[in-house]
């Protein structure tokens, strides 16, 4: 079973390349497919040095377009049973991968999310807590999930249905998208806890208060009028 792990990175120098080397730590069988998003801060010299070093695919935006851009451009190229999705800091633990693996092949479900509300994990700023906290009982609301975190980075879905979701997002709101579009299927969306390590703005956190909003929107959209 291969699991591909696409990473879309954005203005990620300092950390592109030990969370690939993390990924690489996962024993399991995997493609590690580096998406990035036009960076202007090194990353992307750093991920084409990685090329020669690890076994990655690394594809490159002329300009930045966004993360679910990015998740578009990784996916044409995923060839694994399963895709997750991994971000380019550090603020989360790609062992994680083995509990997500282990719960979607036990469950025969074709998706399972991270929760990182599932897991003592420090609360670092509490509008970004809050924020995901109000996004996910949105999602609750508008698509009938009992979700502990709904914006969580460690999504992981069959790979042909993830492909034929036929994602259209092209920022941040693209976890929105796909929580609604697996409703709208009926796919009830399961979790397990994973581990968080949060960063503020100062260590390049890239979240603002109008991508809450856009979430949400988003959730109505694709769960409603789409």
């Amino acid at each position: 079973m291969l699991l591909s792990v696409i990473i879309p990175c954005y203005n990620e120098a300092a950390t592109v390349e030990k969370i690939v080397q993390k990924v690489l730590d996962v024993p399991v069988e995997k493609e590690i497919i580096i998406v990035d998003d036009g960076s202007t801060d090194g990353s992307r010299e750093i991920i084409r040095a990685m090329t020669g070093k690890y076994p990655v695919t690394a594809l490159f935006h002329s300009k930045n377009k966004g993360k679910g851009a990015a998740i578009q451009t990784g996916l044409g190229h995923a060839q694994g049973t399963y895709t997750i999705i991994q971000d380019a800091d550090l603020e989360t633990n790609p062992m994680n991968y083995l509990q997500l693996l282990e719960k979607i092949k036990a469950s025969g479900s074709p998706v399972i999310y991270g929760s990182r509300m599932l897991k003592r994990n420090k609360i670092y700023n509490l509008k970004y807590y809050l924020g995901g906290r109000l996004v996910t009982f949105f999602a609750n609301l508008f698509c009938n999930q009992r979700l502990t975190d709904q914006p969580t980075c460690y999504k992981m879905l069959e790979t042909d249905l993830f492909k034929d979701l036929h994602i259209e997002s092209n920022r941040f709101e693209v976890c929105s998208e796909i929580t609604a579009k697996l409703s709208v299927r009926k796919i009830l969306i399961d979790e397990v806890p994973m581990d968080y390590y949060p960063r503020d703005k100062a260590e390049g956190k890239k979240l603002s208060w109008k991508d809450g909003y856009k979430a949400i929107f988003t959730l109505f959209v694709y769960r409603f009028l789409k």
